[in-house]
């Protein structure tokens, strides 16, 4: 007779149904990777103004890593919807780990240059541009069933805990040794979760049936992108968002904690507080399924204002670090409800291409944004600019929100499909997915970027 205990041992250990083995390799390589990137951010703004730099070259290495991502991501998520994408990820994960160990070495033996920094970043940046299209593309096709909100939840919040430690440690490390081994520590994340994602099962997996050639399957994505009005319109939206809150973050952050909050310390705890934000943003989304997914989710974007206020104020580290406690809660509600529409609507085969377009759109104003940075400083004040960059978040999100599927688009559930379908022997809109997602049609195991990159 089997004991109590040797008949539970199995059932506390059985994962979740929708908890397969890819999705747990992947959310274990996107915990190791955020552990580093989080104080690899850090470590590079400090090491530009280590080396001498101004707030104008802060912004001109941000741009360098950004311009390439924009270039190559629209052939980045072609090529992740014809090859295995797994395999896509750990070439990308191999050129990150090439490209950001060079860039540590560079640092720790001393006096870098600011075009060998341009460079380097930039070799990260199409490593990136490869990278997310794939990424995005695994992660929502490896979950089916109405948990696939549940799923995306979860992995963000593993992901942005590990962020959150990442972002305290990577700042204390700063300031302790130097942002040198910070970038060395980020260089063996990569290359940590390039081996885990080697071992991605995909055998199952029919092959992609060839299509007419790159660009034809660019011309395909374009069309699924531009015939979803609440698709192009957020990202319209983001393309704002991302550009002006990556402006404050990446040349206005470090500057205004140089100057006015004691270094790199506080501000690595202002980023902690963001990502420990992310992390209760992903608890609540566990149990909260708002039926106006992008709605809710729209709101949400409303309190990354917040913080390009509170630099601007400036606010103590305290208030700092509450602020975006509240902006990383907001901008989880945010991404799961983006992640699950997209699970929910696009076609499987399409995700990756649909992505490319997404993050490009989304992506495509940061180079000018943080090039302009330092001159807007310059000539408005570091105030100004970012008073500027807080009212462009809210004028956008606002403006938004007049797009009707934005308000109303809603989230599926199985009886919702099979009441559609009723009688027609269709699914209704979005039909491609909507049997995926929600009526739990045998999602494949071919498993970032919300707004944030499942690296």
């Amino acid at each position: 007779m089997k004991t109590a205990a040797a008949s539970a041992s199995p059932r506390r250990l059985r994962r979740p149904d929708w908890a397969g083995r890819n999705y747990t390799l992947l959310t274990a390589a996107a915990v190791v990777t955020n552990l580093g990137s989080q104080g690899a951010l850090i470590a590079a703004a400090f090491a530009v103004l280590d080396a001498g730099g101004d707030g104008g070259d802060v912004g001109l290495v941000a741009a360098a890593r950004t311009l390439p991502l924009v270039v190559f991501l629209l052939i980045g998520g072609a090529v992740a919807d014809r090859l295995p994408r797994h395999r896509v990820m750990v070439a990308a994960n191999a050129l990150n780990f090439v490209s950001q160990g060079a860039f540590a070495v560079l640092v720790l033996a001393g006096d870098p240059q600011l075009w060998q920094m341009m460079l380097l970043t930039a070799l990260g940046g199409t490593g990136q541009a490869f990278f997310n299209p794939a990424a995005e593309g695994m992660l929502m096709s490896s979950v089916s069933g109405e948990q696939a909100g549940r799923a995306f939840a979860l992995f963000r919040m593993a992901m942005q805990g590990a962020g959150l430690g990442g972002a305290a440690l990577g700042g204390a490390m700063v300031a302790a040794v130097g942002p040198g081994w910070v970038l060395l520590v980020d260089a063996v994340a990569f290359a940590v979760a390039g081996a885990l994602r080697a071992f991605l099962d995909v055998s199952h997996i029919p092959p992609r049936e060839p299509g007419g050639g790159m660009l034809a399957d660019l011309r395909d994505g374009w069309r699924e992108f531009v015939g979803r009005p609440w698709l192009w319109s957020i990202v319209a939206q983001f393309s704002v968002v991302v550009a002006v809150v990556g402006a404050a973050e990446s040349v206005f952050g470090p500057l205004v904690a140089r100057d006015e909050l004691g270094g790199a310390g506080p501000w690595g705890l202002a980023l902690g507080a963001f990502g420990a934000g992310t992390v209760g943003g992903a608890l609540l989304m566990m149990r909260w399924k708002p039926r106006r997914l992008l709605f809710a989710g729209t709101l949400c974007v409303f309190p990354l204002a917040a913080p390009s206020a509170a630099l601007a104020v400036p606010l103590p580290v305290a208030g700092l670090a509450a602020v975006m406690f509240v902006s990383g809660v907001a901008i989880e509600v945010f991404g799961v409800s983006w992640m699950t529409a997209l699970h929910q609507e696009i076609p499987e085969d399409k995700l990756s291409r649909v992505s490319a377009y997404d993050w490009f759109g989304s992506i495509a104003m940061v180079p000018l944004a943080t090039a302009l940075a330092g001159p807007a400083e310059s000539a408005f004040g570091r105030t100004a600019s970012l008073w500027g960059c807080a009212a462009m978040v809210v004028l956008v999100t606002a403006a938004v929100l007049f797009v009707p599927d934005v308000r109303n688009l809603r989230r599926r559930t199985t009886e919702v499909v099979q009441a559609e379908g009723a009688g027609t022997g269709t699914a209704g809109p979005g039909t491609g997915s909507v049997g995926r997602a929600e009526a739990g049609d045998g999602a494949s195991d071919d498993v970032p970027g919300a707004r944030v990159s499942p690296r």
